[in-house]
């Protein structure tokens, strides 16, 4: 299955509740995930806020360009699930 985001919703700081087209929902705290030159105008957060869900790339954008991949804010949101280690390795997200 390709992972895609149905719904994302900003909550504070850098934190973003998503539902995932497996079903699954989370949280995901982006504030370690904010790296380079195309993130940072997102430290603010009043930029990071203005994420959106775009239809065609199926996974949250902002503004400025800047996007992350589906995989990843699942990782995010879900890294401390015992469950899904063997996935995230695979992913090449934990050794």
């Amino acid at each position: 299955m390709i992972l895609h985001i149905c719904e994302a919703k900003y909550i504070k700081d850098y934190q973003i509740e998503l539902k995932f087209n497996d079903g699954q929902c989370g949280v995901a705290d982006l504030s370690s995930a904010l790296h380079g030159p195309m993130f940072q105008s997102l430290l603010n957060v009043n930029e990071f806020s203005k994420l959106q869900l775009d239809p065609e790339l199926e996974t949250v954008v902002w503004p400025n360009g800047a996007d992350l991949a589906p995989e990843y804010l699942y990782f995010q949101a879900f890294k401390d699930d015992s469950t899904l280690q063997e996935k995230f390795k695979a992913w090449g997200y934990i050794a």
